[in-house]
């Protein structure tokens, strides 16, 4: 009996060896890595990689932070409105055209074609509103911009007007 037990004993020890073995050669396999370097080298390379990331995104963050605050004072928002103010010139050569900020600042920048000559006016704009008075086609191309943003829209109003939002 005690034969037969250790002969058990011996083949449990040897199948146990194996799978020690195999075992063994898998853990080392893993942990060279596939370039041959540990396990530790290659967490750690990932590990700086991540950090190399988040310091990107920090920067990139910042960045568009930026150009946010930039963009919101670039122009947004144009009202054009073409008009003829003389009856004795034709196709609407004159115009007034508004540009306008996110907070609606900007200006109104109107010309009026005339057989004899043409004549451009600027008027600023704050939040929207001008110190100087405008005339209804000035109005209405700040009207416009405003409801407008960046849609495009097209209508004729009197026979002396038409009117867009770019």
């Amino acid at each position: 009996m005690l034969g037969l037990a250790v002969f058990v004993l011996l083949a449990l020890a040897a199948v146990q060896a194996r799978r020690v073995g195999r075992l063994s050669r898998r853990l080392s396999g893993l942990t060279r890595g596939a370039e041959g370097r540990s396990l530790e080298g290659i967490l750690d390379a990932h590990l700086d990689k991540v950090f190399a990331v988040a310091r990107e995104l920090d920067e990139l963050s910042a960045r568009s932070a930026v150009l946010e605050a930039d963009a919101r004072r670039a122009i947004q928002r144009v009202g054009l409105v073409r008009f003829n103010p003389f009856e004795d010139t034709g196709g609407n050569q004159s115009f007034a055209l508004a540009l306008i900020d996110a907070a609606g600042d900007g200006f109104v920048l109107s010309s009026l074609h005339a057989r004899t000559g043409t004549r451009v006016y600027a008027k600023a704009l704050l939040a929207g509103r001008s110190d100087a008075a405008l005339s209804a086609e000035e109005s209405e191309a700040v009207r416009l911009a405003l409801a407008g943003g960046s849609r495009d829209r097209s209508a004729v109003g009197s026979s002396r007007r038409a009117a867009s939002s770019v």
